[in-house]
């Protein structure tokens, strides 16, 4: 039996809660095959797109990973750290910077759809 999207999201956002680092389409469909044997990557690649539409889920681009966001971004930037050591990415606001990212954008006559910052480095506890 087929689960509802709402259902498979909420799977989903789950498995990337409980794994606290980023997680690819494939790492999240091998932490939930043995559940769901059935269970295919274009499901998965669905419901993460889903996700990250509607804010509940960041997809690292430079990495081809997702995390759950853990902010409101209705009108900001979500700010990503990514911690290159350990993995870990901390969430920060980028509401400051949301005017000069549109001013770029508009300098150029380009239309952005959404705004996600990446900053690759390494985390406190991995640079003390």
């Amino acid at each position: 039996m087929r689960k509802q999207a709402a259902t498979r999201q909420s799977d989903v956002l789950n498995v990337l809660k409980q794994h606290g680092k980023p997680m690819t389409a494939y790492a999240i469909l091998d932490e939930m095959k043995p559940d769901e044997p059935g269970l295919a990557a274009p499901t998965i690649y669905r419901t993460l797109a889903a996700l990250t539409e509607q804010g509940l889920a960041h997809k690292l681009e430079s990495m081809k990973a997702f995390v759950p966001c853990r902010c409101d971004h209705k009108a900001s930037v979500p700010i990503l750290a990514v911690c290159e050591d350990c993995g870990t990415v901390e969430e920060h606001d980028g509401t400051p910077i949301l005017p000069k990212l549109k001013a770029i954008s508009a300098h150029s006559a380009f239309q952005a759809s959404r705004h996600i910052v990446e900053i690759h480095g390494r985390c406190r506890t991995c640079a003390a």
